[in-house]
């Protein structure tokens, strides 16, 4: 992350902020360019061709996860972007959900604990059971979100991409709360999948981490990076930040909404 001297002017970091979003919108763009298929498969495969996958039992969740279960217009669900699903909120775009089950995966082990908040679609909660599964299974998924009509949409999805016994079992866990605060009940968690921008890291979620145990969260305002919370065995938490990101913020839930 780049350091500005106190001598630097506002006007000259709001253009260094502006250039890096700019140039996150033309990568992102290029993305969906090149990764984008006519099918599930095709995109899968586009994204493992160009470097976005590398992991085989990624490859394999993202295969079993159907797109279009999870996006609101069908026409665009292969294409390699970010999509709004209502309620201010998106489904990201299928190269972040690759980084992030990547980054996650030496922790999604049999028996594994997640945590995915601003679970959105459903999409990635999905992803994570497959990839838990592969490994022996016996694990839980935990999906949150602030929204319950998000939180109802994830269900429908889950469902109709073929995981209603998983819902039914208590595999994958659906509640609507504030993502911020977690969900103690199920931790802690070997794994912990936040899907918006907080504007620091939220201590909640520090707390309900296992030791060991990774977090991937996007954190800032105006300037996101993504980053890498890991606690180790002792209980000692380090962070590393990542790439430069643009999330929708992770807020509040609207007032007179439930």
């Amino acid at each position: 992350m780049n350091s500005f001297k106190s001598s630097s002017s506002s006007s000259s970091l709001l253009g260094v902020q502006s250039s890096s979003i700019i140039i996150i919108i033309i990568t992102i763009i290029i993305m969906a360019w090149f990764c984008t298929g006519a099918t599930n498969t095709e995109l899968i495969s586009n994204l493992m061709r160009n470097g976005l996958i590398n992991s085989e039992t990624v490859a394999a969740a993202l295969m079993s996860v159907d797109r279009a279960n999870y996006v609101l217009d069908k026409r665009h669900a292969y294409q390699d972007s970010p999509q709004s699903i209502g309620h201010d909120a998106t489904i990201s775009a299928p190269h972040m959900h690759a980084h992030a089950a990547e980054l996650l995966l030496p922790y999604l082990r049999r028996g594994a604990r997640v945590l995915d908040v601003g679970a959105g679609s459903g999409y990635l909660t999905s992803v994570f059971h497959h990839i838990i599964g592969a490994q022996g299974g016996g694990g839980t998924v935990v999906g949150i979100e602030h929204i319950s009509a998000l939180t109802s949409l994830a269900e429908r999805n889950i469902r109709a991409d073929g995981l209603g016994n998983a819902i039914d079992q208590q595999a994958i866990v659906l509640v609507t709360d504030d993502g911020r605060l977690g969900y103690a009940e199920k931790g802690p968690y070997d794994a912990i999948h936040v899907g918006a921008a907080a504007r620091t890291i939220p201590p909640a979620l520090v707390e309900q981490l296992a030791s060991p145990g990774r977090m991937i969260i996007p954190v800032g305002s105006y300037h996101q990076k993504l980053m890498q919370i890991d606690k180790d065995e002792r209980g000692e938490v380090t962070q590393r930040d990542l790439f430069g990101v643009v999330y929708v913020p992770l807020t509040d839930r609207p007032k007179g909404v439930a």
